[in-house]
C-alpha cells in the first residue's frame, strides 16, 4: 500500500520545469499542469482540484491493441493503484463496429497506462507524493530534480496533409451530407506534419505551455511516444459517485486590447451559430452520460458559459450526472467514449463520415489524457491544441479541426483552426505559406 508524505514547496512554480528535466532521464512520466498561477478570475471553483498531478516512473505498464477497456479493467483490479496514460480516439473501433485505414504516422496503441513509482499532488505550496518509498527516498528524490536548461526550438516546417482548396471543398461536400440529414454536426480535422525531424519536446512543452496557460495542459512520455498538450478542456471527471463533462464549441481569438476583448466575448456569446454547435453537443453528451447515470440525475450545471485563456476566448457547458457505485469506471470511460466534441451528431454516422473525408488517423490526438486512482476516480482532458511525436520514427504530428453545421461557413471554418493552432505554429516557428 502507498505511503502518503508531505512537503513544504517554497517555490511552486519550479516544480513542472524540474520534472520536465527529469523526464529525459526516465521513460515514463506524465506532467498534467492546471497553471492556476495565471489569472482566470471568471473559472468555477471546484474547476481544478490540483496545481499539477504527475506520475514519475513506471512500476507496471499496460499498452494494449484489442478488447482495451476490459484489459484496462483487469490491470486496475490487478494492482489497485494510481494509472497515468492515454485513451486514443481510435477506440472508437471497440465501441463500435468501426475500422481505420487512414495513414497512421505516429502508431499508437488503442491505450496505454503505467503505474508510477511516485504520484506527485501539487496545491499552494504543499506537495503529497504517494509512493511505496519511505519519506527519506522521496527528500532525495526531490533534492535530484533540477531546473535543466532547455535547448532552443529551432524552426521546424511542416506539412499541410489537406491544402486550404482540399479543406474547403470537403467541408462542401460535409455540408451536402447534413443537407440530406445524415447528420447534424460533424468535426473534421486536418493534419499538419513532419517526417524525419529530431527535436527536444521537453523545450516545446515548456514553450507552449508558457505561451498558451490553459488548465488542462500535459506532457505524457511513453517510452518513444511523446504528447505535448495545451488543451483548454475537460472530457470527463468522476470524483466518488458524481461525473462531469465540459464540453468546447465555439472559439474567438483574444482581442489586441481589453475592449476588442469585450466586443468578441460578446460576438462569442450571441453567435447562433456557436450556440447552436455548443447546444448539439451538449445533448449528446447529456444522452451519453445518462447511460450509466442514476434517474433524473443528469443535469446542465451552466450552458455555453465564455470563459477566457491566454489566446482565445472559448464557449464550454458543464454538465453533471450521478452514477451507482457499481458502475466499474472502465465501464463508465466505455459509455462516452470518444468525446461527443470531437465526433459530431449522430456520433456513429459522424465518426463514419470522419473515416470518410479525414486522410490521417488521429490515434492519441481527440483521445484523452488523464489519471485514475485506485478508488477507480479520475479526471481526463481532451487531446487538442496539440503536438504528437513519435521518437523513434521521428514523426511528428498536428491535427486541428472544429465543427462543422449547416451554417458553417467554409472559409470562416478554415480561419477558426488557424486561430486554434496558431499558439503551435509560433512555438514551432513556422508561418503557414497558402500561396
Amino acid at each position: 500500500m502507498r505511503q502518503t508524505h508531505t512537503f513544504h514547496i517554497n517555490k511552486p512554480s519550479d516544480l513542472r520545469n524540474q520534472l520536465l528535466s527529469k523526464s529525459k532521464d526516465v521513460d515514463y512520466i506524465s506532467i498534467l499542469d492546471s497553471n492556476t498561477q495565471a489569472t482566470r478570475p471568471n473559472f468555477p471553483a471546484d474547476y481544478i482540484s490540483y496545481d499539477l498531478i504527475a506520475g514519475v516512473e513506471a512500476l507496471d505498464i499496460l499498452e494494449v491493441k484489442k478488447d482495451s477497456f476490459h484489459q484496462l479493467k483487469k490491470f486496475h483490479e490487478q494492482h489497485q493503484d494510481w494509472l497515468f496514460g492515454y485513451l486514443s480516439y481510435d477506440l472508437k473501433n471497440e465501441v463500435e463496429k468501426l475500422t481505420s485505414t487512414n495513414h497512421d504516422g505516429i502508431q499508437a496503441a488503442s491505450l496505454s497506462f503505467f503505474t508510477p513509482k511516485y504520484v506527485l499532488l501539487l496545491k499552494g505550496y504543499s506537495l503529497e507524493i504517494h509512493t511505496y518509498e519511505t519519506k527519506e527516498n522521496c527528500k532525495q528524490f526531490l533534492g535530484s530534480l533540477l531546473i535543466g536548461t532547455h535547448e532552443r526550438v529551432s524552426s521546424i516546417s511542416l506539412q499541410q496533409r489537406d491544402t486550404k482548396e482540399e479543406y474547403l471543398q470537403k467541408i462542401a461536400q460535409i455540408k451536402r451530407h447534413i443537407q440530406r440529414g445524415d447528420i447534424y454536426e460533424m468535426n473534421y480535422c486536418q493534419e499538419f506534419f513532419r517526417k524525419n525531424i529530431g527535436l527536444s519536446p521537453e523545450a516545446i512543452f515548456q514553450q507552449l505551455n508558457n505561451n498558451s496557460t490553459t488548465p488542462f495542459a500535459s506532457f505524457l512520455k511513453l517510452n518513444h511516444l511523446y504528447t505535448i498538450c495545451a488543451s483548454p478542456e475537460r472530457f470527463i471527471k468522476k470524483s466518488g459517485n458524481k461525473l462531469i463533462s465540459q464540453p468546447i464549441k465555439g472559439t474567438r481569438k483574444r482581442g489586441l486590447n481589453k475592449n476588442e476583448d469585450i466586443a468578441l466575448i460578446e460576438e462569442l456569446e450571441k453567435s447562433e451559430k456557436d450556440i447552436s454547435e455548443n447546444i448539439m453537443i451538449t445533448d449528446l453528451v447529456r444522452n451519453d452520460l445518462s447511460i450509466t447515470a442514476t434517474k433524473g440525475s443528469v443535469k446542465v450545471e451552466e450552458l455555453c458559459g465564455v470563459y477566457t485563456f491566454e489566446k482565445v476566448h472559448q464557449m464550454i457547458t458543464t454538465i453533471t450526472s450521478d452514477v451507482d457505485g457499481k458502475e466499474h469506471f472502465s465501464d463508465i470511460l466505455k459509455s462516452v467514449f470518444p468525446m461527443g466534441s470531437m465526433t459530431g451528431a449522430p456520433k456513429l454516422k459522424a465518426m463514419e463520415l470522419i473515416e470518410e473525408f479525414e486522410n490521417f488517423k488521429r490515434g492519441i490526438f481527440s483521445g484523452a489524457i488523464g489519471y485514475i486512482t485506485p478508488k477507480g476516480d479520475f479526471d481526463f482532458n481532451v487531446v487538442i491544441r496539440t503536438i504528437l511525436y513519435n521518437a523513434s520514427t521521428k514523426y511528428l504530428s498536428v491535427g486541428v479541426g472544429g465543427a462543422i453545421t449547416i451554417r458553417s461557413d467554409a472559409e470562416e471554418e478554415y480561419e477558426e483552426c488557424m486561430v486554434k493552432v496558431k499558439p503551435i505554429f509560433e512555438v514551432l516557428n513556422f508561418q503557414l505559406d497558402e500561396k
